[in-house]
């Protein structure tokens, strides 16, 4: 009797132990199958500026035609970077497939998409690249990265309005996220194309942080201090449109200005005369091939690592 209760209560407390004690899910298994392998996450900077709602109408798209389920996070602000690290964390925690990252830093980001990468979730970077030599250093490997070409479009774009003034001239560029890899090269673009005139002198570079209403603060400075530029380069439409207002209101018309994104208010100031050349690069497309380089990489398929999509300058003369 006493052998037969003693085998008893040693398969009882085998049994409170399997009850008890949580399974801890594979930390290296790169198939998903730990978590939704159907879920992907499209993280964006935030959804105040209209470049990422066109950016998530693509991942929309490809979630219908792949019948994936796509989770949408923004950060309230294209500065809130810290939100953004928040929301990797907390799809680590829900162990879902892949993410879609248009990171607000080229840096700030890359230990946190680390951890996603060894807690098995995939990764692809779409329009702003994370810096490759912290990457490789901290060892985020084999992402895929989907964007355009931002200096040869701020080159472009930089081109029309230099075509617009007689020489000499006096240029300012309007920069975004200083730790933002696309904002560094847009600058570059557009530098490298008033620096190709010797009778343009650049005066000024400053960074607006790809808001409108700083951007209005800014050019406002910008024009106390350099009363004479006739160039103006915004690295971005939200930009373009913040200095817009502000020329309006101080009634500056001679000024000519560059923006990029091709939102519709700044076709539509193109159209007004207000703006003079836009670049559409094109963000559902982005959208939409991040989500299915996920895809393809969630069922065992490597894509391509660099994708650089075609950049369309638009102007008064080609309006959509």
């Amino acid at each position: 009797m006493k052998t037969k209760c003693g085998l008893f209560y040693t398969i009882l407390a085998c049994l409170l132990l399997v009850v008890i004690i949580p399974q801890v899910p594979g930390a290296d298994s790169k198939s998903g199958s730990d978590g939704d392998p159907k879920t992907v996450s499209l993280i964006m900077k935030t959804l105040t500026n209209p470049f990422f709602i066109e950016m998530e109408k693509g991942a929309r798209r490809a979630e219908k035609e792949l019948g994936i389920r796509l989770l949408v996070k923004t950060g309230a602000k294209e500065t809130s970077i810290d939100q953004q690290i928040a929301i990797v964390e907390d799809m680590i925690r829900q162990r879902i497939a892949a993410i879609v990252i248009a990171p607000g830093s080229s840096t700030d980001l890359i230990p946190v998409l680390k951890k996603a990468q060894n807690a098995g979730i995939w990764i692809v970077n779409i329009d702003n690249r994370l810096d490759p030599n912290l990457s490789a250093k901290m060892g985020l490997i084999n992402v895929p990265f989907i964007s355009v070409d931002n200096t040869h479009g701020a080159y472009l774009a930089t081109k029309v309005i230099i075509q617009k003034v007689k020489q000499p001239a006096t240029a300012a560029i309007l920069e975004g996220i200083r730790a933002a890899t696309n904002a560094e090269h847009r600058k570059q673009g557009a530098a490298k194309a008033f620096q190709e005139n010797p009778g343009i002198r650049i005066a000024t570079m400053e960074t607006a942080n790809w808001k409108i209403d700083e951007a209005f603060t800014v050019t406002a400075r910008i024009f106390a201090e350099h009363p004479d530029v006739n160039l103006l380069f915004c690295a971005n439409d939200m930009m373009a449109l913040g200095a817009i207002q502000y020329l309006q209101g101080a009634g500056k018309t001679n000024v000519q200005v560059a923006g990029f994104d091709a939102l519709a208010e700044a076709v539509k100031a193109i159209r007004d005369g207000k703006l003079q050349v836009t670049v559409d690069q094109n963000a559902g497309q982005q959208g939409y091939l991040g989500v299915k380089y996920a895809v393809d990489l969630i069922h065992g398929k490597q894509p391509q690592l660099e994708t650089f999509i075609d950049v369309n300058i638009i102007t008064m003369e080609n309006l959509p």
